[in-house]
């Protein structure tokens, strides 16, 4: 007798549910049960991507789960990412290259000839892993754009898969979230339905017995876990999950500003700063004073151009070309330090334009057409990291790096990344997801899953 086990949906009952983080602890779970396990997204809307294993680019949140169950990362975990663009358009990606720009609501219309995208990779993985782990998007019934949602129903209905509802208890309201997600739903999706999890639950979980009570009585959905709220700082996917880190402060020696423009990018490279107990790290948002910090870095950036301007327009930009203390410009942070931006080819902008920069490097920046993405161990400031590129603008005269007395810069993301991170790293998932596991009916999820013939 052979077994058949089928591909999981993740569903949030509401957007920033904890659909990311579910996945990934389900599909961990599964792994270890002796399942081979890939995370997939068919749709992402996000600023913060990684470069995988094949030179390609994903969403960060994909990236992520990847990471944690050891796969090989590649374009297939996420065939459609939508970044940022121009106006109101938005930086379209397909199997991890850009595409173009193109307006929101002409991306909508064109949704079809995006598909054969998304079943091509889905069907790959499908063939090279037992069970693939669907994370959704939003909420997936939005009633005027349901014919519009590739993450959601266009997975669910086209691949049969299983479902598990994820509710966030903190947003109030989950009753009727998941009652109205579930009675939303087609039949056939209803009807696949494994149960819901109560996500984000703090205090005391025997004060929600009844409400399991109520859920799994008068809704006839199982409850297939209520987990607890807990500080993760690992695998910020967006600005929401970047806002809800915590840090202790009480022993640090050293702080540090991160300047939070309103295109920030690649969250991730501070997760080390975050986790080290010797620094506080403080996301800057408005003109305060800069001169408390120790070091200030200038992150990457989705929309260099406008970023550099919404600096100049706080009075950040001022602050910053006087400061004498260290200042470390990552990717487009990095781009920020130089004399001049320059896209003539509207890479970024609506006509071609010429921006002054910092002034710092004796060169400028050229937009190219063509991204450069690029993974590989790269040697920056003198130390060996394990990291990657992913950038338009270039420099003829500093193509990597920039070092010069208080100023550095670097086009590479990665760069705190070290080995005492990653043991920090290791040991944070493992012990997140022991704690999930115990809180989770995984033999109901696995029964329903796995099927005979």
């Amino acid at each position: 007798m052979s077994q058949t086990i089928s591909n999981l949906s993740i569903f949030g009952t509401s957007s920033d549910a904890g659909k990311s983080t579910i996945t990934f602890v389900i599909a961990r779970i599964l792994q270890d049960m002796g399942i081979s396990v890939a995370p997939f997204k068919a749709q992402n809307v996000s600023n913060n991507s990684h470069v995988c294993d094949d030179g390609k680019e994903i969403a960060i949140a994909q990236y992520f789960q990847a990471d944690v169950l050891g796969v090989e990362t590649s374009y297939h975990l996420n065939p459609i990412l939508l970044k940022s663009g121009r106006g109101s358009s938005a930086s379209l990606i397909v199997e991890g290259e850009v595409v173009q720009n193109k307006d929101v609501r002409e991306y909508y219309r064109d949704l079809d000839i995006l598909k054969p995208a998304v079943d091509r990779c889905f069907n790959y993985l499908n063939e090279k892993y037992d069970c693939l782990v669907c994370e959704g998007a939003g909420s997936p019934v939005e009633l005027n754009l349901m014919d519009k949602d590739l993450s959601n129903i266009y997975i669910a209905d086209n691949f049969n898969t299983k479902i598990i509802l994820v509710a966030d208890i903190q947003k109030g309201g989950v009753f009727a979230s998941i009652w109205g997600v579930y009675n939303l739903l087609p039949e056939k999706l209803r009807n696949n339905i494994i149960g819901v999890i109560v996500n984000k639950f703090q205090g005391d979980m025997s004060l929600f017995d009844e409400g399991v009570e109520i859920i799994e009585n008068r809704f006839k959905i199982p409850v297939l876990g209520v987990l607890p709220y807990l500080p993760f700082n690992l695998g910020f996917e967006d600005s929401a999950s970047l806002k809800n880190f915590t840090q202790n402060c009480s022993k640090a020696t050293k702080k540090i500003a991160v300047i939070a423009y309103p295109f920030m990018s690649n969250y991730n490279d501070f997760e080390p700063l975050i986790a080290n107990p010797d620094i506080c790290l403080e996301f800057v948002s408005s003109n305060i004073s800069l001169e408390k910090f120790d070091e200030v870095i200038l992150p990457g950036s989705k929309l260099v151009i406008k970023d550099l301007c919404w600096l100049k327009k706080t009075g950040l930009f001022e602050q910053l070309q006087n400061r004498k203390k260290p200042l470390i410009g990552i990717c487009g942070g990095y781009q920020m330090m130089f004399k001049n931006i320059i896209d003539d080819l509207s890479i970024e902008t609506l006509i071609p334009t010429k921006e002054k920069g910092l002034g710092f490097i004796d060169d400028n920046i050229i937009f190219m057409k063509e991204k450069i993405l690029r993974k590989k161990v790269y040697k920056v400031f003198g130390n060996y990291c394990d990291g990657f590129e992913i950038h338009h603008g270039i420099s003829k005269k500093y193509p990597l790096y920039f070092e010069n007395k208080n100023i550095k810069g670097t086009f590479v993301h990665g760069l705190y990344d070290d080995e005492i991170f990653q043991i920090h790293k290791k040991k944070t998932i493992d012990d997140f997801i022991k704690i999930m596991k115990e809180k989770l009916d995984i033999n109901t999820i696995y029964k329903n899953i796995t099927l005979n013939s």
